[in-house]
């Protein structure tokens, strides 16, 4: 009884999906998050009777066939790429990224990560870090004695002092880009990882080779839908519901065999 693979694996696809837009409501309000979506594909067919078979002496073919599938499996949860609205939030070192391009931050490992929460901090030393205390790259260390900092579009660090007129420039932050983001490796905290399928970082200057530009005092804010994560979730309750009721009709129909004498 094929029918009772088939609707398991229905059933395990919609499970899965309901997982991916948990994700999506679960995060948001995570500063920077993109929604996942599960992406599906139909398993490979049994061949009865193959299309374009010779089925009479006068060389008359069969137009269609027989070709009986046997479920649907997962071909991938790809990350929506979408830009999240600003939020205002008025502090120093929150900065939102309008565009492409992701912070590059430095893992205790000494291995680099990407992020687009702009959440920043500073240690007790003044050096700009995450909310995790992760150093961005490339290092920029603010003076115990600045009174203000301003951060430009294009990424650079100013500090302001009492007894100084001009701004005192700090650093600049740069801006990394990848040929296909979706290829990156999420491993949470906001972070991604570079893997073979999102092709090697690009690091520009913010407002340069088609990266974004920074905004001082905002954050980015997710980009999930929740009206569209809701209809999703429906679509698969019902589409699990279904699955369920043609394990019950297969399991009735192997239970009238098993009557037959």
């Amino acid at each position: 009884m094929r029918a009772l693979f088939i609707a398991a694996s229905g059933m395990a696809a919609q499970q899965m999906r309901v997982e991916t837009v948990s994700q999506n409501l679960a995060n948001m309000s995570t500063t920077g998050y993109n929604a996942r979506r599960a992406e599906f594909a139909d398993l490979h067919y049994q061949q009865m009777a193959r299309a374009g078979t010779i089925n009479a002496s006068d060389g008359t073919v069969l137009p269609t066939g027989i070709q009986l599938g046997l479920g649907v499996r997962p071909a991938a949860v790809s990350m929506m790429l979408a830009q999240g609205a600003p939020e205002a939030t008025g502090g120093d070192l929150d900065v939102a990224i309008e565009g492409r391009g992701y912070l590059e931050v430095t893992l205790p490992s000494g291995v680099a990560a990407y992020t687009r929460d702009g959440g920043l901090k500073r240690t007790g030393d003044g050096l700009i870090v995450t909310s995790d205390g992760y150093p961005v790259a490339p290092d920029i260390t603010i003076p115990e004695d600045a009174r203000k900092i301003s951060i430009n579009p294009d990424g650079e660090v100013y500090a302001y002092f009492n007894d100084q007129v001009q701004a005192q420039l700090l650093g600049q932050f740069t801006l990394t880009g990848f040929t296909n983001p979706k290829g990156l490796e999420a491993i949470g905290s906001n972070l991604f990882l570079e893997t073979e399928a999102s092709g090697p970082p690009n690091a520009g200057t913010p407002g340069e080779d088609g990266l974004g530009t920074l905004r001082q005092g905002y954050l980015e804010e997710s980009s999930v839908d929740p009206v569209r994560e809701i209809t999703d979730l429906i679509e698969a309750q019902r589409g699990y519901e279904l699955n369920s009721k043609v394990i019950s009709a297969a399991d009735q129909m192997l239970g009238a065999t098993t009557q037959v004498r």
